[in-house]
């Protein structure tokens, strides 16, 4: 009997569309949320709170927690520790938001054209590749004394970083509900914690820029020993496996057999015509996926981000209040204070979905915006009567920033399945670093004119250390 070989674009389309056999099905995972009573209330008490967070995490497996939120604090902590070096790096000359975009620009190409890939390239692999890159980009910033030497460092720490989201988010879809909360966590604490660890580093142990650079170096290591020592891989293993394109290897040699010897040799020619047909297939089917992406998870999460950095870098350094009505003694303590209230913002929130979930992205990515008017508006009129209302907004804010980005992981999570849900997780990581990187551009502009304005009116305390 003749054997009948399935067309090339078939074999994509099956793949892609998470078709498999009943055995290998995997139905999206439900976000178990519980609800904790009020402090204060009849129902509070710390019985029932513990009650309560024990239900909210009931059937989680600790090496999963574990090993994906260590992925999210290791991965992004660099980031922050990069950041956080930015005036030691570039001198007071020449502007800061240079260290921000050689952080974030790099990262956003890799988000953009790498999840079209990238499920080409093995997760062990990809492992390697994130720490060998980030270890070798510190060590070029720690050492290095050019400028540009240093920025290449942290271009090749921002690929890093980048490849890294967009590959522990994919790599979610194989360990069920408690993946995605634990990364975001564990991203939300990497700005706490990095932006700690360079102030005990250089402030309170003394040691210099040089060796505090260099020893962080070292923390992606960590990555190693949370993928191959502390997570189960099995889950990992058999859902690549489900996923392997129907034919395959076994696909040639089923159709060499029922091949005369005469024929063999046009099938290996036209074999390699076959498989650059199906990439293209593949690349085809995930760019029209891509697109499908924007508006419900993409488009919301770009918006948040604008709005956030474009508060933290181009509005927050102006508002300022006379040193009597704050708690502060020095006007360069405004700054660092506003970033720790909106980091605190960002870990609770990133933290929250066991027991908050939103479903609509849009409303908080919205107010978020309303935020960068309201501090905006600020700025430039003196209309807030204390700075403590600024605390709020800037911990508000880091709430709402932190609560789309988890939340539009989990959406995708919760609604997708198979080959497409690990490439939606991979694809939307795009929209918070273009979201960074055009509020880097618009605070290079912002900054300055705010202050300038300020400064126009009497207000000098932004050119005041």
């Amino acid at each position: 009997m003749e054997h009948q070989q399935p067309p090339a674009s078939a074999i994509v389309a099956h793949s892609l569309s998470g078709s498999r056999s009943p055995s290998r099905h995997r139905s999206p995972p439900s976000y178990p949320t519980v609800s904790l009573p009020l402090p204060g209330s009849p129902a509070s008490s710390w019985r029932v709170y513990r009650a309560r967070i024990q239900a909210a995490f009931a059937g989680a497996d600790l090496r999963v927690c574990a090993a994906f939120w260590l992925f999210g604090l290791i991965n992004n902590v660099l980031y922050v520790i990069i950041l956080s070096a930015a005036l030691d790096l570039v001198g007071p000359e020449l502007p800061k938001a240079i260290v921000l975009l050689a952080d974030v620009f790099p990262s956003l190409f890799v988000k953009l054209f790498l999840p079209y890939v990238a499920h080409r390239i093995p997760y062990r692999t990809r492992i390697l590749i994130i720490v060998g890159l980030s270890f070798l980009g510190m060590q070029l910033v720690a050492w290095c004394e050019p400028l540009s030497s240093r920025l290449f460092g942290v271009v090749l720490a921002s690929v890093s970083s980048g490849l890294g989201e967009l590959s522990f988010l994919g790599m979610t879809h194989y360990y069920g509900p408690f993946a995605v909360p634990f990364w975001g966590s564990g991203t939300g604490a990497a700005g706490l914690l990095g932006a700690g660890l360079y102030v005990l580093a250089t402030s309170w142990l003394d040691l210099s820029v040089r060796g505090s650079l260099m020893t962080f170096g070292f923390l992606p290591v960590v990555m190693l020993v949370a993928f191959f020592a502390v997570l189960p891989r099995d889950p990992l293993r058999a859902g690549r496996s489900a996923y392997t394109l129907v034919g395959g290897v076994d696909e040639d040699a089923e159709v060499e057999e029922t091949m005369d010897r005469d024929d063999v040799e046009d099938s290996l020619l036209s074999r390699g015509e076959r498989k650059s047909s199906s990439t293209l297939q593949d690349l085809a089917i995930r760019l029209q996926r891509a697109r499908s992406l924007f508006w419900p998870y993409i488009l919301p999460l770009l918006l948040v981000y604008i709005g956030e950095y474009t508060i933290n870098l181009g509005v927050s350094p102006t508002l300022l209040f006379p040193l009597p009505s704050t708690p502060f003694t020095h006007y360069r303590d405004f700054y660092p204070f506003y970033n720790t209230l909106y980091q605190l913002g960002v870990f609770i929130s990133r933290s929250s979905t066991p027991f908050i979930r939103i479903h609509a992205l849009y409303p908080p990515a919205l107010l978020q915006l309303v935020n960068l008017a309201l501090l905006t508006a600020h700025a430039l009129w003196t209309f807030i009567p204390n700075v403590y209302v600024v605390f709020a907004v800037v911990f508000w804010e880091g709430l709402l920033g932190g609560a789309v980005y988890v939340n539009t992981f989990a959406e995708i999570t919760e609604k997708m399945e198979g080959p497409e849900r690990e490439f939606a997780l991979a694809a939307c990581t795009v929209g918070d670093s273009a979201g960074i990187c055009v509020a880097g551009f618009v605070s290079l502009w912002l900054e300055p004119t705010l202050c300038g304005w300020q400064v126009a009116r009497g207000r000098e305390y932004c050119t005041l250390k």
